[in-house]
């Protein structure tokens, strides 16, 4: 059994091993700093299909195939797949799996989407359900666009404090042996401060990856410094800021260890004001920059705290606020025991 820590965390008994990844991302993301991690890009964002929705499904799809090639596993190798996307109904990840023929829990977090899938799999692993498990999600700007603000057609001006969505997929499989394994879990609760500007993201979110850190600091009894690095998913510079400060008033200080992979994403000629957003930003980043530190144990101990803003255009609309969530998953390099 998984034994519950405090309000909100669970520590596994039997620790799920990361064994590979895979992610493939749009042109913009590969010249951003993250660019020499990823293991491919497309400098055509629709990838000759004759829709972004289409598109982004391809975008799946090579992040999945990536993962196979390197974990030298077959579809058929994978017990059932985890994952999700920001476009209605899912139908980037239902799609995809209706190719791959692999069976498939579909999960919606909005941009929390990578650790809530890494959660649900590490804690059905440790209890049995599932020896090889494929965790993926991602994201397209132009589709996201279209879906939640406007069409590109439209033109309209971006303001300073927006975020833009990262075009990518990221694919994580989950296994035995050695490697960094995940040891720990935290399901965030809703958290609505009341933010109701669409464009507005990264203040949305910031008291979602408040409300699950805190809670997870105080089940586990640690703090930010006994982390080699804190990772939020896409809360960019404002957003990050915004963690900083709510958290100091309780007396947690994120320092050098703390970064977010949206404000990582992108540099300041590539004018996206705030950094990275959408589903994909996180995944993209931990399954090639984190994943190789983890790998390469210049990291052994970090937190992936992906944060999702649950909003609907009609609802937003209508005037309601935006409800956000993240998610805690901790991962570390465990010495090996040693027989004999």
């Amino acid at each position: 059994m998984n034994r519950k820590i405090g309000d909100q965390t669970f520590e596994l008994v039997n620790k799920p091993t990361i064994i590979g990844t895979g992610c493939f991302v749009g042109e913009k993301e590969a010249f951003g700093p993250m660019g020499k991690y990823f293991d491919g890009y497309s400098s055509d964002d629709t990838l000759g299909q004759d829709s972004f929705e289409k598109a982004e499904r391809k975008f799946f799809e090579r992040a999945i195939n990536i993962a196979l090639r390197k974990t030298r596993l077959k579809p058929t190798d994978i017990d059932y797949m985890i994952g999700g996307d920001i476009l209605n109904q899912l139908v980037s990840t239902n799609y995809t799996a209706r190719d791959f023929q692999i069976p498939l829990i579909g999960v919606y977090g909005a941009c929390s989407t990578m650790s809530e899938s890494l959660a649900l799999a590490s804690g059905l692993m440790s209890g049995g359900v599932g020896k090889i498990v494929l965790c993926l999600t991602g994201s397209h700007f132009s589709a996201a666009e279209r879906q939640y603000r406007n069409p590109l057609e439209f033109g309209n001006q971006r303001q300073t404090y927006s975020q833009w969505t990262a075009t990518g997929a990221g694919c994580v499989i989950l296994g035995s042996g050695e490697g960094p394994k995940i040891t720990k879990i935290a399901f965030g609760k809703v958290t609505d401060y009341g933010v109701s500007d669409i464009a507005n993201m990264g203040a949305a979110m910031a008291p979602a990856a408040y409300q699950v850190l805190k809670a997870f600091f105080i089940d586990t009894k640690t703090t930010p410094s006994d982390y080699d690095i804190i990772a939020t998913g896409d809360l960019g510079k404002l957003g990050s800021d915004i963690l900083r400060d709510l958290l100091i008033k309780d007396g947690y200080y994120l320092g050098q260890n703390y970064m977010d992979c949206g404000h990582s994403l992108f540099n300041s000629e590539q004018k996206t004001f705030q950094g990275g957003s959408g589903a994909g930003c996180s995944a993209i980043v931990f399954s090639s920059y984190l994943y190789e530190k983890l790998k390469n144990k210049d990291i052994n101990k970090m937190l992936l705290v992906a944060t999702g803003a649950l909003m609907s255009t009609t609802l937003n609309q209508q005037g309601e606020t935006i409800p956000c969530v993240a998610h805690v998953v901790e991962i570390m390099n465990l010495k090996e025991k040693v027989n004999g």
